[in-house]
C-alpha cells in the first residue's frame, strides 16, 4: 500500500474513533463501523485503534476473533454459512458443506477467486429443528440436501430479495431482545403473519407511536398506530428501557442507520430504519469449525 493510501486509511479510522469519543465500552461499535466501511477488519486499522485508544492489540484481536460477525480477511460479495453443529451434523451437514466446497471450488473459510462467494462453517444458527441449515446473505434455507446446493448458488447469483412469506423457505421466525436491557421485544398480543410480532416504539417528525413488525426474517409486514410516509427515516426505541436502537453501521442500500436487535439464539438482527427500504442482515455469533 502506498503512503497516500495508508494516510487516507488512517484518516478514515481516526474519523471513526473521534465519532465514538471516550466511550471505553464502544470497541465493538468501533470495529463494527470499520468493517461496515471496509468489508473486513484490516490489520493496519486494528493497529491504529490500539495506538489511539491505548488498548492492547492482543485484546482487540481477541474481540475481533471472538465475534463471528467480524472478519480479518476480505469477504466475497455473498457470504454462505453452513451449520455443522450437532443437530445439523447428524442430518448430513458435512455432506452439504462438501457439496458447497465442490460447487464453489473453495474450502470452508475461503473466498472464491472472483470475490463472489465466501464459504464458512459455523457450529449453530439457532434453528436446530429445521436442519441442515444454510444461511446466505442473511437468508435462511432449511432442510438442505446436497441436491439443493446448486440451486441455492444459482438463486444467490440471480438475487435473493424477492420473498413470498407463505411459501419461501428462506423466511424464518426469530425471537429478539433489546440490545440494551435484554428484555424480550416479542409481542404475542399483536400477531403478524400468524406469529408474535416484534414491538418497538418509533419517532419521526415530532410524532411518537407504537410500532410492530413481523418476526419472520424476510417479511416486511408492519402495524403502526399512524401512517408512515415512504422514505421516512425512523428513530427506534425499546418499549421497556426507552433506549434508542441504532447501529454504528449504516444501510449499504440507502445509507440510513441500521436498527440492531439481539437474537435470543445468539447473534444480532439488523434492519434498515428507512420506511420502504428492505435491507436487513443477520450477524451470527458462533464458532468456526
Amino acid at each position: 500500500m502506498n503512503q497516500a493510501a495508508t494516510t487516507e486509511s488512517e484518516k478514515d479510522i481516526l474519523e471513526i474513533l473521534a465519532k465514538h469519543g471516550d466511550d471505553q465500552g464502544g470497541l465493538i461499535a468501533i470495529l463494527e463501523e470499520i468493517q461496515a466501511r471496509h468489508g473486513y477488519l484490516p490489520e493496519d486499522a486494528l493497529r491504529t485503534v490500539a495506538d489511539e485508544t491505548g488498548r492492547s492489540l492482543v485484546d482487540i484481536y481477541g474481540v475481533a476473533t471472538f465475534y463471528h460477525s467480524f472478519s480479518l480477511e476480505p469477504r466475497g460479495k455473498h457470504l454462505v454459512s453452513v451449520c455443522v453443529g450437532t443437530a445439523c451434523h447428524v442430518r448430513g451437514a458435512p455432506m452439504i458443506a462438501e457439496e458447497f466446497e465442490r460447487q464453489l471450488g473453495v474450502g470452508a473459510g475461503e473466498t472464491t477467486p472472483d470475490r463472489e462467494f465466501t464459504l464458512q462453517t459455523v457450529n449453530c444458527l439457532g434453528a436446530c429443528a429445521l436442519g441442515p441449515i444454510v444461511v446466505v446473505d442473511g437468508h435462511y434455507f432449511s432442510n438442505v440436501k446436497p441436491s439443493k446446493v446448486a440451486g441455492i448458488i444459482a438463486r444467490t447469483r440471480e438475487g435473493l430479495d424477492e420473498i413470498e412469506v407463505e411459501t419461501d423457505e428462506r423466511v424464518f421466525p426469530l425471537e429478539v431482545n433489546c440490545p440494551h436491557c435484554n428484555h424480550s421485544l416479542m409481542d404475542p398480543a399483536r400477531p403478524i403473519d400468524g406469529l408474535p410480532s416484534i414491538r418497538l416504539t418509533i419517532s419521526f417528525d415530532n410524532q411518537h407511536c407504537g410500532f410492530n413488525r413481523s418476526c419472520l426474517y424476510g417479511s416486511f409486514h408492519i402495524k403502526s398506530q399512524i401512517d408512515i410516509p415512504t422514505d421516512t427515516v425512523l428513530y427506534f426505541f425499546c418499549p421497556h428501557c426507552y433506549a434508542e436502537l441504532v447501529s454504528a453501521s449504516n444501510c449499504t442500500e440507502c445509507g440510513a442507520p441500521m436498527v440492531p436487535m439481539v437474537l435470543r439464539a445468539g447473534g444480532m438482527m439488523q434492519v434498515c430504519s428507512r420506511r420502504g427500504c428492505k435491507s436487513h442482515r443477520l450477524d451470527l455469533e458462533g464458532v468456526h469449525v
